[in-house]
């Protein structure tokens, strides 16, 4: 018999993640409620097109919106939305994309919204129209971009962005007076919680998120949330029919462990669990703060935006004889490997969100010990 399957057997070492969600790291790790759930959807065939259905009815149930959507993560749902507002679900128009001859295919950005997975739009056929600049934009120039070409505006959520772009009321209250809907990208915008209906709420017609991230779902799984005719049309865009986007295909496994994510995810205690990553923060902080050369400083919100705290740690390599760089290369050559996010040769954060029980203090010692002193004699007290 062959030997189990585990990342060891494959000569490959599990990570410690300290950093972010982030894709490249394997997003988040699935609780077992969601595994379950993708073992049950395994163990036998289904009709796709009426589970999607469901699974989508259920999801809109429980985050308050009209309908929703398992996509193949939350890029492929922004391509879907292009799809979506290009095509309204029509077979005929669907058939013409992603050439888009006749259609409306552009899809209108601030400045200031532009980011690395707005690839997307054109991977479905859309072409961006960029509005303002990294410093600021007008109504004005919202107005002029919209016209019998537009298919959607694209509206990007998070903090971290540049505060100069026209908020979300008046991008909806431009957008809707010409009939064109509005797309919230909302990928790492979880927590809070509300978001999942706060964006349509506000007059977005979808909203996006990832699945695998703060939702702890399957990492190759996003959601899309919103209104039903759009929704729709995104199905028809979608798997398992054979169109542009079949290759965007979401199984019943993702499907199922998506649902079971979101269900768990708004039963949590959020202000418990917020308390928790706050009070390992200020244990980092004060631990670290003892090492000389060492200044640990609490930062918010994160590297997404989002309100959750995680640690600034700064090295001053005439103290320590290393540099930050230097004590990210080591880490990263631990076993398991340690993830923490650099900050350039002086600095990097690290994150409690994202560990299992018990690695805050792997995380602490590993830091500790590449700065020139071992802490596991530090104990985090006791809450």
């Amino acid at each position: 018999m062959p030997e189990p399957l585990s990342y060891a057997s494959l000569g490959v070492r599990r990570v410690i993640n300290a950093a972010a969600t982030l894709t490249a790291l394997g997003g988040s790790v699935m609780p077992d409620e969601v595994v379950d759930a993708m073992r049950m959807a395994a163990a036998s065939h289904v009709d796709m097109h009426e589970l999607q259905a469901a699974v989508g009815a259920e999801l809109a149930r429980l985050t308050r919106n009209e309908a929703g959507y398992v996509s193949a993560g939350a890029a492929a749902g922004l391509a879907l939305s292009v799809l979506a507002c290009a095509t309204k679900g029509d077979p005929a128009a669907i058939s013409r994309m992603p050439g888009g001859h006749g259609l409306p295919t552009e899809v209108v950005m601030h400045c200031g919204h532009r980011i690395p997975y707005d690839r997307a739009v054109e991977l479905a056929g859309g072409r961006i129209v960029q509005i303002g600049n990294a410093i600021q934009t007008f109504d004005t120039e919202l107005e002029a971009a919209l016209g019998a070409s537009t298919a959607m505006v694209l509206w990007v959520a998070g903090s971290h962005l540049p505060p100069g772009t026209l908020d979300l009321a008046e991008t909806v209250r431009i957008a809707h007076a010409r009939g064109i809907p509005v797309v919230v990208d909302a990928a790492a915008q979880l927590p809070p919680a509300e978001n999942l209906w706060a964006f349509t709420r506000a007059g977005a017609d979808l909203a996006l998120f990832s699945g695998g991230k703060a939702l702890r779902g399957p990492q190759a799984t996003g959601l899309v949330l919103g209104k039903a005719p759009l929704i729709e049309a995104v199905r028809a865009n979608g798997a398992p029919h054979q169109r542009l986007a079949r290759a965007m295909k979401v199984g019943k496994e993702e499907m199922l462990g998506l649902l079971a994510a979101v269900r768990r995810y708004l039963a949590l205690d959020h202000p418990a669990h917020q308390a928790a990553w706050e009070a390992t923060v200020a244990w980092w902080s004060a631990e670290l703060n003892r090492l000389p050369g060492v200044t640990a400083a609490r930062s918010y919100p994160n590297e997404a935006g989002q309100p959750s705290p995680r640690l600034h740690v700064g090295v001053d390599a005439a103290r320590t004889g290393v540099t930050a760089a230097d004590v990210v290369r080591q880490l990263w050559q631990c076993d398991p490997r340690i993830a923490v996010a650099a900050d350039g040769e002086h600095g990097f954060f690290i994150t409690p969100d994202t560990l299992a029980p018990g690695e805050d203090h792997a995380v602490l010692d590993a830091i500790g010990a590449q700065l020139g002193r071992t802490s596991r004699a530090a104990r985090k007290p006791a809450r």
